[in-house]
């Protein structure tokens, strides 16, 4: 599994040209699964994503977490994530977990950070959704699950 957080002032993901979920400070996640992950994998990276120390404290230094500042995530699927784009031109998403399997992992990646008290608003999952954000820092970080 793999997921690149971006810290966030704002995100919002509109379908259809409704928005199905916003935040107004936190971290804007994109959310990759793969064939061999598992609810390990879900569990480990959400633990990691609510307690990543990548807010400032008082001193400006990056020692607070999304817990500590009572940040907001917005959660959005991302198969893309597992694009190869070695060879030729055109991606092969062959890594990319079947749908039913990957939407079963980002449902439980969810519900993990929930648990941990985090509001987690989404995307919908397999919809063509347009994403907007203000990267704050700009702070980008890619965790993956192996």
């Amino acid at each position: 599994m793999k997921v690149v957080i971006q810290r966030a002032k704002k995100a919002s993901v509109t379908v259809s040209g409704e928005v199905v979920g916003s935040i107004d400070n936190g971290v804007m996640v994109l959310v990759g699964v793969t064939h061999e992950d598992t609810e390990s994998d879900a569990e480990y990276l959400a633990d990691k994503v609510a307690h990543l120390r990548i807010f400032e404290d008082r001193d400006g230094k990056m020692n607070d977490s999304l817990l500590d500042v009572n940040g907001q995530v917005l959660s959005v699927s991302q198969f893309t994530l597992y694009g190869d784009c070695r060879k030729g031109r055109r991606p092969n998403f062959m890594s990319a977990a079947k749908p039913d399997i990957a939407n079963e992992l980002y449902t439980l990646f969810n519900k993990k950070l929930k648990d941990k008290g985090l509001q987690v608003e989404t995307g919908t999952f397999g919809s063509m959704m347009d994403v907007q954000f203000t990267n704050v820092g700009p702070v980008t970080l890619i965790l993956e699950s192996k």
